[in-house]
């Protein structure tokens, strides 16, 4: 999966993020998405999340994947995100390149 381009699928309108494989870091995959500097990444405490690398902000994480089930690769499930007062849940999609 770490060579896999992922999807954030937002089930409220049905919008999709892609996010672009890059180079590995502290041995896990990492992923950016194609058009912000917004990453999936493997956080220490929190395991898998979407960070964003502008605001230095923790932006959204697996919902129903427990920190110890997660794995070594973002869990395909949902995922709830939040921006300012908003929440959001989306669908994590493993697609192919």
């Amino acid at each position: 999966m770490a060579d896999k381009i992922i999807e954030m699928r937002r089930l409220s309108d049905d919008a999709v993020y892609r996010f672009l494989p890059q180079q590995p870091a502290d041995g896990f995959p990492r992923y950016r998405r194609a058009d912000k500097d917004i990453w999936i990444l493997r956080h220490p405490d929190f395991g898998w999340i979407v960070w964003d690398a502008g605001e230095g902000a923790l932006m959204g994480r697996p919902w129903e994947v427990a920190l110890k089930d997660q794995g070594a690769t973002p869990p395909e499930s949902v995922w709830v995100s939040r921006k300012d007062a908003n929440a959001f849940v989306y669908r994590l999609v493993v697609v192919a390149d």
